[in-house]
């Protein structure tokens, strides 16, 4: 693998695994981060020890402005060939659908459906042949509560995942004769610190008995998924979405 990776929400979970992972296959990374730089830095500052060059940006991806300077910023560094939209929220008030305010839904709609839209939209300015790019891979991280609805839990952040499944169908045949393939991995229950920000901080060990496995994944299994995806082994591989949830 070449060029440059492009991961959102990188600094933590999922999207650092990610970074790691794309570097140790070949890629210069670019992580976005919203909050935390000390995180941030950490990870590109791996990143770097592994021989590959790395910039983390701060941005919102639901803003058009910090995605376009996300983009530009890893233009610097060469051709983008592959982007991992993970960035996503789930609000801090777990419960029904009847308890969550406007403010809070407005927000994860956003952060976790505009901010794909508009990443994806770089992207395939940036990769696509139609605009002289070099084309190249998405993987867009949805979740496998698209499918079960997270009720009593987040029922709001499940229909988001579900508005991403259906975004990288239509993109996906948009843009796949134009060198830009467009997939999804779906992950299932994974210990990452997304459950206690969330205000669940024992979700993990309440959840994994119930799954076949009997056990959360961790960030890193799922990176692997990510990284198939991203890779040649995945050639014919368009429009998918990839459970990886340990059966459920």
């Amino acid at each position: 693998m070449s060029g440059v990776l492009v991961v959102t929400g990188g600094s933590r979970g999922i999207g650092a695994a990610v970074a790691r992972l794309g570097a140790s296959r070949g890629y210069d990374v670019v992580l976005n981060y919203a909050n935390d730089s000390t995180a941030a830095s950490a990870v590109a500052a791996e990143v770097r020890a592994s021989g590959r060059q790395a910039v983390a940006v701060r941005g919102d991806v639901a803003s058009e402005d910090d995605v376009v300077a996300l983009f530009d910023a890893a233009a610097e560094l060469g051709p983008v060939t592959a982007v991992v939209n993970n960035a996503a929220i789930t609000g801090n008030t777990p419960g029904r659908l009847d308890a969550q305010d406007v403010a809070t839904v407005r927000r994860v709609l956003d952060v976790n459906v505009t901010g794909v839209f508009l990443c994806c939209r770089e992207a395939v300015r940036r990769m696509s042949t139609r605009y002289g790019g070099p084309g190249g891979a998405v993987v867009n991280i949805s979740s496998t509560a698209a499918r079960t609805g997270s009720p009593n839990e987040w029922t709001h952040y499940a229909a988001t995942k579900a508005a991403v499944e259906t975004l990288t169908w239509g993109l996906a045949q948009e843009v796949a004769g134009e060198g830009v393939r467009v997939n999804a991995v779906a992950p299932g229950l994974v210990d990452t610190g997304l459950h206690a920000a969330a205000g669940l901080p024992d979700r993990v060990e309440r959840i994994a008995p119930s799954i076949p496995l009997a056990r959360s994944g961790q960030p890193e299994e799922i990176a692997e998924a990510v990284l198939w995806m991203l890779s040649p082994a995945a050639s014919y591989a368009v429009g998918a979405v990839l459970p990886v949830g340990g059966g459920r």
